[in-house]
């Protein structure tokens, strides 16, 4: 995907109008081939390796289940920096989601959790904001603080508010009421029957789909829609045009009549707000209670979700899938399916060689071969992977996606640069 090229201002006119994104895209039959190619190229390797799970409807549950909270975080990060605020204060954020939406949660409903959770992450939002706007703190700064404070605030408060309740501790809250789950009736089992047949393809993609609509939560629902919902807020409206405008050239905003500040204020609430919010979906749904430590980095993954998607609803969904896919691989038979992962690593390097060498990209393409030459050594001479590398496996792909995508990447231009009301006068 390639960001979009377009001005977030035109001051020409005196008034700022939306403008849909332009410039060079991949286009849809494009993008649907590149998805068919892999998927066939999975279920390959899948048929080769035996390795069943790695397509399978529970493996696709699981998967969604874990890439909600991370694209949550990432949603987070786009509104912040769309605005030219950096947060990484997201992973606070997500821990003051957890703690508020358990504690309101177990007392009042899992829906009043769910709301107190995104009021939570939104006074880290608010914090983060007056912190940086107002007073032009380093933005890397305020939010390794604001990360800092909330775990520290919730280590405190977590036994004032559980201790003395049932099943609650120092470390715990009380369990939460379930806000229920879904699955499509006929579909689901027709899906998953198709997927045990282990046919090619066709079985990859009804274990895909069937994960879609198998035992899925109503807060995920919400989560995915979320994703078209802010595309269509940022890039379709007049309060997106300006909102963009301010992470761009927030002097020529201002020079339009853009209240900076305000916008700036409301983006990154609403960052603060969603990062809530995919706290509260782990200490309500994957887990129906808070316990501490819980977030585990996935607001780190979340920002790093963002910069793969550069800065785009639907790349970074596609980002917070792939992670939350191989974090799932921890759960469901994960020896045996990185090992197969592995085979399925080399022959993309090889085609992602073949692909450097036709744009005669030479050296680019020859160090490729040689990684992943490696790997299929790798996956040849070995039958299973340890279980570190498992554990490992999601945090690499962060940082092979992030190596893989540096070169395409768009960051808004006046992403964390300091702004004074008035300073263009």
């Amino acid at each position: 995907m390639t960001a979009p090229q377009t001005s977030a201002l035109d001051v020409n006119q005196p008034t700022l109008r939306p403008v849909a994104p332009t410039g060079r895209r991949m286009s849809w039959p494009v993008l649907l081939l590149v998805i068919a190619g892999a998927l066939a190229l999975t279920s390959l390797v899948r048929i080769i390796t035996g390795a069943d799970g790695i397509t399978n409807v529970s493996q696709m549950s699981t998967a969604l289940q874990l890439a909600v909270p991370i694209g949550l975080a990432g949603l987070g990060g786009l509104w912040a920096e769309r605005a030219g605020v950096i947060n990484i204060g997201l992973e606070g954020m997500m821990i003051l989601g957890t703690w508020f939406g358990a504690w309101a949660g177990f007392q009042w409903g899992p829906w009043t959790g769910v709301l107190v959770g995104i009021l939570g992450g939104a006074i880290g939002g608010l914090l983060h904001a007056f912190v940086t706007v107002t007073f032009n703190v380093n933005h890397i700064v305020s939010g390794v603080a604001i990360n800092i404070l909330a775990l520290g605030a919730t280590r405190y408060l977590a036994p004032l508010a559980f201790e003395g309740h049932a099943g609650g501790s120092a470390k715990q809250s009380p369990a939460v009421d379930s806000l229920g789950h879904f699955t499509v009736p006929g579909l689901a089992d027709g899906l998953r029957d198709l997927n045990d047949k282990g046919w090619f393809l066709i079985s990859d993609i009804a274990g895909l789909l069937g994960g879609l609509v198998t035992n899925v939560s109503w807060l995920t629902l919400i989560a995915i829609a979320l994703v078209p919902a802010t595309w269509w807020i940022l890039w379709r409206t007049a309060f997106g045009l300006r909102l963009r405008s301010c992470g761009e050239n927030p002097v020529a905003a201002e020079s339009l009549g853009v209240n900076v500040y305000k916008y700036k204020y409301l983006a990154v609430i609403i960052s603060g707000g969603l990062a809530g919010l995919g706290g509260v979906f782990l200490s309500i749904v994957a887990n129906p209670f808070y316990l501490e430590g819980q977030v585990s980095g996935r607001g780190y993954i979340g920002l790093a979700a963002m910069i793969f998607g550069n800065w785009m609803p639907g790349g970074l969904a596609i980002g917070a899938g792939l992670f939350g896919y191989t974090d799932s691989l921890n759960l469901r038979g994960g020896s045996e399916n990185v090992h197969a992962l592995l085979l399925l690593g080399a022959l993309l390097l090889i085609i992602g060689a073949i692909w450097l060498a036709v744009r005669k990209k030479y050296v680019q393409a020859v160090i490729t071969v040689v990684v992943g030459a490696l790997m299929f050594a790798w996956y040849a001479g070995t039958n299973e992977v340890p279980n570190q590398v498992v554990s490992a496996t999601p945090y690499v792909i962060t940082l092979v996606v992030l190596a893989l995508s540096a070169q395409r990447l768009r960051v808004p231009k006046a992403d964390g640069l300091p702004y004074r009301k008035g300073q263009g006068k």
